[in-house]
C-alpha cells in the first residue's frame, strides 16, 4: 500500500492517480463552489455530504459514516474504480480529505493525502470538469475492527480528541448541544499534525507527537463527527504507529446522550 501522505512530486511520478478534491466547509460555504473556482487539473470532486457521510442525525452525529453502497456508487460515478490509486486534497491541510484516504485504506485501497493542499500545488489550476467514464467499485462493508462504538470509546483507555483546545475543554461549543469532552479523552489538535504551512510534520516529529501511544491498535480518534479524527489516524499510520480506530459518531452523537462529560484539560 502506498504512504498514507505524499506529494507533489510523489504524484508527478504516478500520473495514472486519480486526484480528489475534497474541500468542504462548516461555516456556509461550498465546497463544490470552491471546485468550480479552480481546481487541480484533472481532480474529481467527491462530496462529503454526499458521498462521504450519511444524513445527520442526533442518533448518529453529524457526519455518520455512508452506507457501504453510498460510499461505492458515489465514487463510481466519478470514475473510480477499484484499482485506482486515489491522491486527495483540500484546503485545509488534510482535514477533510482525510476523511476521504482513511475510508479507502480501511478497505485495503491504495489512497493517500496530498502534502500542503491545494495551497502547495506549484501548477496552473483549472476549471475543467474532467470526463471520466463510469468506475467499477465494488460494496463492502466497513470493517468493525477499524470502528469504536459510544460504548468502546466511552470505556476506552486510550481516547483522543482532534477539536481545538477551547472547544476540548468546553469553553467554546458552536456545533453541538454540550461543550465539553469525554470524560478521560485526551487532546490532541489535529492542526498540531502540520507545520505552519500547513504541510505535515515528518514521521519522526509525529512519533514525538504521539510518544504516548506505542501500538495505534490501542486508540480510539474522536473529533466532533468524525472528520477530522481521520487526520490523526492518517497522522498515526504516517509516523510508522499503525492503524487506530474511529468513533464516527464522536463528540456530534455523544453530546446528544446524558452520558457524563468532562471540562477543562
Amino acid at each position: 500500500m502506498i504512504p498514507p501522505v505524499v506529494d507533489q512530486g510523489w504524484l508527478a511520478a504516478h500520473p495514472d492517480a486519480i486526484v480528489a478534491d475534497v474541500r468542504h466547509y462548516l461555516d456556509g460555504r461550498s465546497g463544490r463552489d470552491a471546485y468550480a473556482a479552480g481546481h487541480i487539473p484533472g481532480a474529481v470532486f467527491v462530496a462529503m455530504d454526499d458521498v462521504l457521510a450519511d444524513p445527520p442525525s442526533k442518533a448518529r452525529g453529524r457526519h455518520p459514516l455512508p452506507d457501504p453502497a453510498t460510499f461505492a456508487e458515489g465514487l463510481a460515478h466519478l470514475g473510480i474504480s477499484d484499482t485506482d490509486t486515489i491522491v486527495a486534497y483540500d484546503d485545509a491541510g488534510g482535514a477533510m480529505a482525510a476523511r476521504l484516504v482513511w475510508l479507502l485504506r480501511i478497505l485495503g485501497h491504495d489512497a493517500a493525502l496530498l502534502d500542503g493542499g491545494i495551497q502547495a500545488w506549484d501548477g496552473p489550476l483549472t476549471s475543467e470538469v474532467p470526463k471520466r467514464p463510469h468506475g467499477e467499485f465494488s460494496v463492502r462493508s466497513w470493517p468493525d475492527s477499524a470502528l469504536a462504538d459510544i460504548e468502546e470509546t466511552a470505556a476506552g483507555e486510550f481516547v483522543i480528541d482532534a477539536r481545538g483546545p477551547e472547544r476540548f475543554r468546553g469553553e467554546a461549543e458552536h456545533l453541538d448541544p454540550r461543550a465539553g469532552h469525554i470524560p478521560g479523552a485526551r487532546n490532541y489538535p489535529m492542526t498540531g499534525n502540520l507545520t505552519d504551512g500547513c504541510r505535515f510534520k515528518t514521521p519522526g516529529e509525529l512519533r514525538e507527537r504521539f510518544a504516548a501511544v506505542d501500538d495505534a491498535a490501542a486508540v480510539i480518534s474522536t473529533c466532533g463527527s468524525g472528520i477530522t479524527a481521520c487526520h490523526n489516524l492518517i497522522a498515526m499510520e504516517y509516523a510508522g504507529l499503525g492503524r487506530g480506530r474511529l468513533y464516527p459518531g464522536s463528540w456530534s452523537q455523544y453530546s446528544h446522550t446524558s452520558r457524563p462529560l468532562a471540562t477543562g484539560e
